[in-house]
């Protein structure tokens, strides 16, 4: 971590300032696991708070949190615990696929990005930005540009002093000299939105 750090203050003088500022780059980390993509699907664009306690019901009443778990629940039963219909098909989409085998969990740290994005953009309601927090927060890979996250797309404006939010195509022109750590600069960019004097 700290030869990215370095790396990002070296190449980046915008970056530098924010690392300056935030401090130590802390960055949270989950397993890998079918109950992890579970978590992030149940808090897709929620409030931290109400997506914890819809999942702290789910984790209970499937307990413990795996595909079978989750089959066994009768999707009356996970609306009853605050699940969308939406996320509801969506979590049983991944159970299904987890249990026939076509997204093996175990295996997925042994595959690119590019690859484990792939398979998991075939589940349905897992987008991009999905796949890219699982491979930052999960998989714990060093160089993800989550392109299509909000908070990183408005700290690039803001640091940048950008007319807009930038597109996709200018972030990764932008995140060039990042490289190959961009998910510590998207941390950091997460960070300086929760300090006031940038």
């Amino acid at each position: 971590m700290r030869k990215a750090v370095l790396h990002l203050k070296k190449s980046d003088p915008v970056l530098r300032g924010i690392i300056e500022t935030v401090g130590p780059c802390r960055m949270d980390f989950r397993e890998p696991t079918f109950e992890n993509l579970v978590r992030s699907i149940v808090y897709q664009q929620l409030h931290g708070k109400a997506a914890g306690a819809i999942f702290g019901r789910l984790a209970a009443a499937a307990s413990p949190l795996t595909p079978a778990s989750i089959l066994k629940l009768r999707p009356q039963k996970m609306r009853s615990l605050g699940v969308s219909p939406q996320k509801l098909s969506y979590i049983r989409d991944l159970a299904r696929q987890t249990r026939d085998g076509e997204i093996v969990f175990e295996s997925l740290s042994g595959l690119p990005d590019s690859e484990v994005i792939e398979l998991l953009t075939q589940v349905k309601g897992i987008g991009e930005w999905t796949a890219h927090m699982f491979l930052l927060f999960a998989l714990r890979r060093p160089d993800v540009l989550p392109v299509g996250d909000l908070g990183v797309r408005a700290a690039i404006k803001k640091a940048y002093g950008l007319d807009a939010l930038p597109k996709p195509s200018e972030m990764v022109k932008l995140a060039e000299p990042w490289r190959p750590y961009a998910s510590y600069a998207s941390w950091y960019l997460w960070r300086s939105l929760d300090v006031e004097t940038l």
